[in-house]
């Protein structure tokens, strides 16, 4: 078994592929990419189980056959090469051995049979999704998601497609994004739990892609296909909170503010809060907005005046810094409005310009009590 590839275009492709695999695995095998070959199409899988990512390359050969490399050693093997073709052949004493302009390294490989099969789907339901419709649902939601065990499917994004249009939903039980898309729609009305690791790979690839994307999805796993590329992984297995019923329907006060000023100001006065609650203090009244932060133990605090558009009653509320400031810096508008109605009562802050046409994004941030 023999091939030729460039290495600057093996390496690209790798190292979106070596995402999948974790640092410590159960099976020894999964340390591997799976090089399948059948004449000019090199099929590279990587796996951890749950995540399975393939990829398809263009190499010059005329053999067939199939074996496991060890990942991290031909990646920083890669890394270290000036563009140039390198040439691949198989021995017959379980080593591979890889010839540049410069020199030969033989590297050990383990039989392809090792490796575990990937998943197929029966019987899927299909939707296709334009690539950066996609990149952006999930960079607007994946930031929102848990890391609590206990309670697996906060720690995905939950997919809802329907006739019309797509929702993309995370929550942390602090903060919650909804994303909406009413410009896609799917043929059929379907809900499933994404986990984060193939989103965040996903998220890598989608944002250099112009293609669409097919997504199939059955109860149990999922398959996002373009390009040369195919990604399955298993889907999150629970039923996801009633997100609808936390988002208050009646908020009478309203606050419209430059975001980047909001930003900056949150920012700044969040370095003088209490290490350990991170509680900033608004408190509104007319046109100016006041942002304050209090640490009592080491006797620092800030303040600042800022001015906006207010319609509502005068009022203080609290929040968690850090997550405001993850909100904000993941809105692309220049203008953000913030509803509220009561200071123990989630606010509610939303684009005011910047989206695109059919494009929604509603986020969530419950307070935290003021101590006055």
């Amino acid at each position: 078994m023999k091939f030729i590839v460039s290495s600057s275009y093996l390496l690209k492709q790798l190292q979106v592929l070596g995402g999948v695999i974790n640092n410590s695995n159960t099976l020894p095998i999964l340390d591997n990419f799976l090089f399948e070959l059948e004449d000019n199409d090199l099929k590279v899988s990587a796996s951890d189980l749950e995540t399975t990512m393939i990829a398809v390359l263009d190499v010059e050969s005329e053999d067939t056959g199939s074996i496991a490399v060890p990942a991290r050693l031909l990646l920083d093997t890669l890394k270290t090469f000036p563009e140039q073709p390198l040439t691949f052949v198989v021995g017959d004493n379980h080593t591979i051995e890889i010839s540049s302009n410069h020199g030969k390294y033989a590297l050990a490989y383990a039989s392809g049979e090792e490796f575990p099969n990937a998943v197929e789907l029966d019987d899927p339901s299909k939707v296709t999704i334009p690539a950066a419709v996609l990149a952006t649902a999930v960079s607007n939601t994946i930031f929102a998601t848990g890391n609590d065990d206990l309670r697996p499917v906060m720690s995905g994004v939950f997919f809802q497609f329907d006739t019309e249009g797509l929702t993309f939903v995370a929550t942390d039980a602090h903060k919650l994004v909804k994303y909406g898309r009413t410009d896609v729609k799917a043929t059929q009305t379907a809900e499933f739990i994404m986990p984060k690791k193939p989103l965040n790979l996903l998220k890598g690839i989608l944002a250099s892609s112009d293609d669409d994307i097919t997504v199939e999805y059955n109860d149990s796993n999922a398959k996002f296909s373009f390009d040369n590329v195919q990604l399955l992984c298993r889907l999150i297995d629970g039923k996801y909170p009633n997100y609808e019923a936390v988002i208050p329907k009646e908020n009478p006060n309203k606050l419209i503010i430059d975001r980047n000023q909001f930003l900056n100001s949150v920012r700044r006065v969040s370095i003088f809060s209490n290490k350990t609650t991170h509680q900033i203090r608004l408190k509104i009244a007319g046109a100016e907005l006041n942002i304050s932060a209090e640490d009592i133990d080491y006797s620092n605090k800030a303040e600042e005046r800022l001015t906006c558009d207010y319609q509502g009653d005068d009022m203080q509320i609290g929040f968690n810094s850090r997550f405001l400031v993850e909100m904000l810096n993941n809105l692309n508008a220049n203008d953000v409005s913030l509803e509220m109605s009561l200071p123990n009562r989630a606010g509610i802050l939303t684009p005011v310009d910047g989206l695109d046409e059919g494009e929604k994004v509603t986020m969530l941030v419950m307070p935290v009590m003021l101590n006055n």
